[in-house]
């Protein structure tokens, strides 16, 4: 690995961006937040969600996906009982 990764221990968040970095799994994109997964971390996560798929199914558990984004008029919304 070229750059210096940062200690775990110093700043875990940071550490994490590193690694991942570093390995070439994902990059930032130009949306503040978001990032670009790669070709070999998205394999990896295909390969975890795989096995995780077959734990959420032997015990009865269902998958569900949630939006990633909220439009900005839901947040402003007062919630209502």
């Amino acid at each position: 690995m070229g750059n210096k990764i940062t200690s775990r221990k110093d700043d875990y968040s940071k550490w994490y961006n590193d690694i991942i970095s570093e390995a070439d799994l994902a990059e930032s994109s130009d949306v503040r937040g978001c990032m670009v997964i790669k070709p070999y971390g998205f394999s990896i996560w295909e390969l975890m969600k795989s096995q995780l798929d077959k734990m959420f199914k032997e015990t009865g558990h269902e998958n569900a996906y949630f939006p990633l984004f909220v439009p900005k008029s839901l947040l402003k919304q007062k919630k209502k009982r």
